[in-house]
């Protein structure tokens, strides 16, 4: 059963929903999800069904579920923001706003090739000596400002999967002069009046929060992560493939990342743009809502159009050095991925855990979901992709 509201034109979505959730004779395991869409500036489908946790408790209406990459866009868009302020230029080189960070051979990093993944500093892997530093931001804003580019910036593309948030993160606190989690809540939270878009949960709303269920995974050692890279790289070579695997495991796969908890509320409670933003499926559909209607919604304007239409333009191409498909990078934000349902103009940001969320400036549409079940890939799976796709026929339909 789902609670909430669905407009009869998108009841396509609830029934995909419906179909993806644990808990029914096929698939009678723990795990809930939450879907929001908004259509030409108002909501259509604002559905939650399943657990919360293992025990069996109701999903809620304001249950706060762990969205992983998907906090990538919401930090680009409160990086946005402040742009839009003149705080921030996409040209100026970073060291203009971190003056430690133009060392080891950065100087010419700008604002841009960082939101584009441009940056050239995706090997966290070379960074740090245990995923357990990631918890310390002193520790990794300095890893950062000492560490050389991989290539020079805006010379190739890698996706930057932890290490954007701490990029963007330290961007957004020396030109807002808050911290993060301050600057989040003024500047997105609380003028679009959201009940739930944290990076670095609140004590007091760590009640909130879903359970996270992965599935059981075989745990791998350090060790056996570096050979799995070396047979596959062997591998590709032999079909003539250019691609090295160790870029990907230098991006993904920090050391100690196996022991890594990331349901703890310790981890809840951190502040790690990148990775651990805890949403409501309304708060992340609302706030695609404004960059889906031009950077307004409901007489609150964040961006002007003129922003949208930037921001949301390819950056690159092609095959990056991380990730084995084509992202098309635009600044913070990459691609719409759907079935059948073309949407070339749309951006947003998916996730590990099957989260997502997106715009589509054409449609003037925006869709949101957040799970707390299954594992599906470092990019995302076929859950928001699932999602996306009858929202979008929905609404060509309407």
């Amino acid at each position: 059963m789902l609670e909430g509201y669905v407009h009869p034109d998108f009841s396509e979505v609830a029934r995909v929903l419906r179909a993806q959730l644990p808990g029914s004779r096929r698939s009678p395991r723990p795990g809930g999800g939450a879907v929001c869409v908004w259509h030409r500036g108002q909501v259509v489908v604002d559905c939650w069904g399943g657990t919360r946790d293992e025990t069996g408790d109701p999903w809620e209406a304001d249950t706060l579920a762990p969205s992983f990459s998907t906090t990538k866009g919401v930090a680009a868009t409160l990086l946005h923001v402040l742009a839009e302020r003149g705080l921030v230029d996409y040209e100026a080189p970073v060291r203009e706003y971190w003056p430690e960070f133009g060392g080891a051979g950065k100087q010419a990093v700008t604002v841009r090739h960082v939101l584009a993944h441009e940056a050239g500093l995706y090997r966290i892997r070379d960074m740090i000596q245990d995923a357990g530093e990631m918890l310390d931001w002193e520790r990794m804003i300095q890893a950062l400002a000492t560490s050389p580019t991989c290539h020079p910036p805006g010379a190739a593309h890698g996706y930057h999967a932890f290490t954007f948030g701490w990029l963007v993160g330290e961007l957004v606190q020396r030109v807002s002069g808050r911290s993060f989690s301050e600057a989040l809540a003024a500047e997105l939270a609380e003028p679009l009046e959201l009940d739930g878009l944290y990076v670095g949960v609140p004590e007091t709303q760590l009640h909130r929060r879903a359970q996270l269920i992965p599935t059981q995974r075989r745990r791998r050692s350090n060790e056996s992560i570096e050979r799995f890279g070396r047979t596959l790289n062997r591998g590709l070579r032999l079909v003539r493939v250019r691609y090295d695997v160790h870029e990907a495991l230098a991006a993904l796969m920090p050391r100690g990342i196996q022991d890594f908890d990331w349901g703890s509320e310790a981890v809840a409670r951190a502040t790690l743009p990148s990775a651990n933003g805890s949403f409501t499926a309304r708060s992340l559909g609302k706030l695609y809502a404004v960059l889906a209607g031009g950077g307004a919604l409901d007489g609150v304007r964040l961006l002007s159009r003129e922003t949208v239409e930037r921001i949301s333009r390819p950056q690159n191409r092609g095959i990056g050095r991380v990730v084995p498909y084509p992202m098309h990078w635009r600044l913070g934000y990459h691609r719409v991925n759907t079935i059948r349902a073309p949407v070339p103009r749309g951006f947003g940001h998916s996730g590990f855990g099957g989260s997502g969320a997106w715009a589509d400036p054409d449609r003037n549409l925006a869709v949101a979901l957040t799970l707390n079940s299954g594992t599906g890939t470092l990019f995302g799976d076929l859950r928001i992709v699932q999602i996306g796709s009858a929202a979008v026929r929905c609404a060509d339909r309407r």
